[in-house]
């Protein structure tokens, strides 16, 4: 009859279909925030070795033209649930931090540490060194606001992170990259802009140099034949 309410208290004539309620259709619309959190979990995964270049580089593209929550689901179904503390690290992804040391030791970023949204250096005549190479990448842009007087900033880097230094005034100061060659098809997981000043000293941006073992198995360069 019509109007009668079954157990569940839908009315009787009308279709189960898919649950009503906030949250629970899967047809919603996904916000940045929702694509953000899916790109965070799919950086993390590569970083951890779970997703290959091109996978990740297809993911991405994937998440950042989804539309609804019901695209996005599947980019992140097979790889394991990121908390608020990134993979095994322990450590938070933090928006900013700030570095401000004045005629101490060297600062130094390496080995397996979680790479900020923003970074502050407020740094006077300290060697400043950030390694990406083992670092947890979770954004795909980082800023770096320089106040640098005198020393070296080194920022060493694997394929994939991009260094710009347009934004940096050099005052009695200098820029030297010295980056290793990498396939044109090598997706950009980390750009880095530098901005501010750096006083005296130099900017080293450099790959990671080789171990012993690695050199000594380097391939010889072909001879010339007269």
């Amino acid at each position: 009859m019509p109007g009668e309410m079954s157990p569940s208290g839908k009315p009787t004539g009308e279709p189960s279909g898919k649950p009503i309620g906030p949250g629970s259709s899967p047809e919603l619309r996904a916000s940045h925030a929702d694509r953000d959190r899916v790109v965070d979990v799919l950086r993390i995964a590569a970083g951890d070795g779970l997703l290959t270049a091109d996978e990740l580089d297809e993911r991405l593209e994937a998440a950042l033209s989804s539309r609804t929550l019901s695209e996005l689901a599947p980019l992140t179904a097979d790889l394991p649930p990121v908390s608020a503390t990134v993979g095994g690290t322990g450590a938070e992804v933090k928006d900013l931090v700030r570095i401000e040391q004045v005629h101490s030791g060297a600062v130094e970023r390496v080995g397996r540490w979680v790479v900020p949204r923003r970074l502050e250096l407020a740094v006077t005549y300290c060697e400043v060194t950030l390694d990406f190479t083992d670092a947890v990448i979770t954004h795909d842009t980082l800023r770096i606001d320089v106040g640098m007087t005198g020393k070296t900033l080194t920022l060493v880097t694997r394929p994939g992170i991009v260094v710009d230094t347009d934004g940096l005034q050099l005052v009695h100061s200098r820029v030297k990259f010295r980056q290793t060659p990498t396939h044109p098809d090598t997706p950009v997981t980390l750009r880095v802009e530098l901005v501010g000043y750096k006083a005296h000293g130099r900017v080293v941006v450099r790959p990671r140099r080789r171990t012993f073992g690695q050199w000594l198995l380097r391939r010889p360069r072909s001879l010339s034949v007269s």
